[in-house]
């Protein structure tokens, strides 16, 4: 069975609704139109081994629940199915009567305090992502490694890029060995004051490791320097899931929550 044999197939569709801006007036224009529903299984399938609980369109605009799956998430009070199930009359599209026998009030239980809360929390979750995505946005060229490396001087610390050109150093001159006992602390060396070639500080293909040179133990370092490693994998995460948002965003909603002047996205 696909997703072409259940959409709009009142031979195995038991519910199919208007669901969410939709359902309640909160469209603009531009809004997609979201569907949800409910089918039964031809017999060949439901006792089979490879029954199938849900069917959703390439954009997962429209979503079909299998009659046993429906039930099971009624039972633990999923907002989702509840919400479906008590989808206001004007926007159901075909309703079978053996639907009727499917009430609200048969699956309501305290278990819905919970699932309701859970629900609501993870929407404050998703709305505070969205307000450090909408209102911190990120420069589109990316940070290197380079970025989160400092030269320890005394008590302070200066980038490594300022001690670079301060010194007149190029990092692919440059050469890193670990210092016993310190993490991502490492002392650093430059090609002159060697003889076999270094092999920098870090390169785009290292991932977010730096690059270590074998120094012979003779040579004093010209300075240690500090990677922030953790700060730059925050950093790379943070970058592709931002750019990633950009790319699939709402353009619309995007710039209805600016003119707002709201520190949040009102439709999540």
């Amino acid at each position: 069975m696909t997703f072409e044999q259940v959409h709009n197939n009142q031979q195995v569709l038991l519910l199919q609704c208007i669901s969410g801006s939709k359902a309640y007036g909160l469209d603009t224009p531009q809004s997609d139109t979201d569907i949800k529903g409910v089918f039964v299984l031809p017999k060949e399938d439901f006792y089979s081994l490879q029954s199938i609980e849900q069917f959703a369109n390439t954009s997962n605009d429209i979503v079909y629940y299998e009659l046993k799956r429906f039930i099971e998430l009624l039972l633990n009070n999923n907002p989702n199915i509840l919400e479906l199930l008590n989808t206001p009359e004007d926007k159901v599209l075909y309703r079978h009567p053996v639907m009727d026998l499917i009430k609200p009030e048969m699956f309501l239980s305290k278990l819905s305090f919970n699932t309701f809360a859970g629900y609501a929390k993870s929407q404050i979750h998703k709305a505070k992502s969205l307000n450090k995505k909408i209102f911190k946005p990120m420069d589109k060229e990316r940070k290197s490694i380079l970025d989160f490396c400092f030269i320890i001087e005394g008590y302070n610390s200066v980038p490594v890029r300022e001690w670079l050109q301060k010194k007149r150093f190029i990092q692919e001159e440059c050469g890193l060995i670990n210092v016993p006992h310190s993490r991502d602390v490492f002392a650093v060396f430059h090609q002159s004051q060697v003889d076999e070639p270094l092999r920098g500080i870090c390169s785009d293909n290292d991932g977010n490791e730096v690059r270590l040179s074998s120094i012979p133990k003779q040579i004093e370092p010209l300075a240690l320097m500090s990677y922030n490693k953790d700060g730059y994998s925050t950093y790379c995460k943070d970058y592709t899931q931002y750019w990633e948002w950009v790319e699939k965003r709402n353009e619309t909603r995007y710039r209805n929550t600016l003119e707002q002047g709201k520190n949040y996205d009102t439709k999540i």
